[in-house]
């Protein structure tokens, strides 16, 4: 019997020092290579030098372009029994290459996040209107949710977009999947590794700023936050940390302020277990967090908005405080700050929150029976997804010829 094959196709090359959508990829590559399966990861986008080594890891790279007939080509030849694309963007541009080539092919959508969600909530936070779910009904969403529709499966993170997706959006159960981080549950071994309250020292805050809602929470840092905070707790620093973090996130740097801008970390979890507590309040956004996973797997607290906090406690307690208001914020972080019991406590949640939660063994068991079940039956689901058919059909797929035609110009070109 062959190997399976596996081929991912990336909107970027994944960079898990970088961000939480380079550790999501990890962790799905990391299950497919459990399963026995023969990894591709192609992407066309230009590497850098935070790029991790797939081929390490047993993974083979392909290298593509956008709008290039040579990737049937390599499709074909490779033939894989599974195609995941990485985020709608990536499925519009290849998927109906895929479908094409590959029909039999089961195609994954891993959505990292609902961007029409993301989206929405930026316009709102611009428009200084609150949001609400009819900014949902955007070109965006349209775009998001065809893909969703195309594939035959798409991965989602949080809870909050399943609702989503399955009330507003009416999409079929069927063609959604719960999958959260998968991390290792933490054993009392990795407590002990971890600094103590009176070990630590000052606030901290991480991101990708090429992300934009880490680069107004930063602005929002800078500007609403740290100046009450610090007077508050005169002497103590906010520590900045993040990938990509050019000049204009280098300049809110000041040593006067104590708000110390020190770049990109080597290691996110050794920089965020440094510090006391976690200062996030995210204005916008979608998903999951990563940097509160980090902040749990470190044992660090944090105190951040009912955005940050979307989605990720279900039932169980937060690991730390949550506030929206600017002044009900600052006593939060201050409170987390001076005292211990309740630090301790905020810790203790992150520990039951990771464990319960985000905890690997709890979720890929039934992924695999998930894969399983769509492989014997895809005939049967797509279907069932009959509106999916629709939007495979040639007269729906305008993605397919806008494509088609920049290759014919590119072909052209003088």
């Amino acid at each position: 019997m062959s190997e399976k094959k596996t081929l991912i196709i990336g909107l970027v090359w994944p960079e898990p020092c970088s961000s939480a959508a380079g550790t999501r990829m990890l962790q799905l590559i990391d299950f497919f290579i459990a399963e026995g399966q023969q990894v591709i990861f192609a992407c066309a986008a230009a590497k850098t030098v935070y790029s991790f080594d797939l081929p390490g890891k047993g993974v083979t790279e392909l290298v593509i372009e956008l709008n290039d007939d040579v990737f049937n080509g390599l499709i074909r030849e490779i033939s894989p029994d599974i195609v995941l694309f990485d985020r709608f963007v990536v499925e519009e541009q290849y998927g109906w290459r895929v479908q094409q080539e590959c029909p039999d092919a089961i195609r994954i959508l891993d959505t990292e996040d609902l961007h029409c969600l993301r989206h929405a909530r930026q316009q709102a936070i611009k428009s200084g209107e609150p949001f609400q779910i009819s900014d949902l009904f955007t070109d965006m969403a349209k775009r998001e949710i065809a893909a969703i529709l195309r594939c035959d499966l798409s991965l989602i993170i949080s809870e909050l977009e399943m609702k989503i997706l399955k009330e507003t959006f009416h999409i079929d159960p069927s063609l959604i999947y719960y999958l959260p981080f998968l991390e290792e549950t933490l054993e009392e071994k990795d407590l002990k590794h971890w600094p103590s309250f009176e070990e630590r020292a000052g606030f901290v805050f991480i991101g990708n700023y090429l992300h934009e809602p880490n680069w107004h929470t930063l602005q929002t840092l800078k500007t609403a936050i740290w100046p009450l905070l610090r007077k508050k707790l005169p002497g103590i620093a906010l520590h900045i940390y993040g990938a990509y973090s050019n000049q204009k996130v280098m300049q809110l740097h000041n040593e006067k302020e104590k708000f110390l801008v020190n770049g990109r970390a080597e290691d996110a979890k050794t920089a965020i277990a440094q510090h006391k507590v976690l200062l996030a309040p995210i204005q916008f956004g979608a998903g999951l967090k990563g940097k509160f996973i980090d902040a749990m797997l470190t044992g660090t607290p944090n105190v951040t908005s009912t955005i940050g906090a979307e989605a990720m406690a279900g039932d169980l307690n937060w690991n730390g405080l949550i506030a929206d208001d600017p002044e009900l914020f600052i006593t939060a972080a201050v409170t987390l700050y001076q005292m211990k019991d309740k630090w301790l406590q905020a810790q203790q949640n992150g520990i039951n929150l990771l464990n319960n939660r985000y905890a690997k063994s709890a979720f890929l068991p039934a992924f695999r029976i998930t894969l399983e079940n769509l492989t014997a039956q895809l005939k049967t689901h797509r279907q069932h997804n009959f509106f999916g058919q629709i939007l495979q059909y040639h007269n729906a797929s305008s993605t397919k010829y806008m494509s088609l035609w920049i290759t014919e110009k590119k072909r052209h070109r003088p």
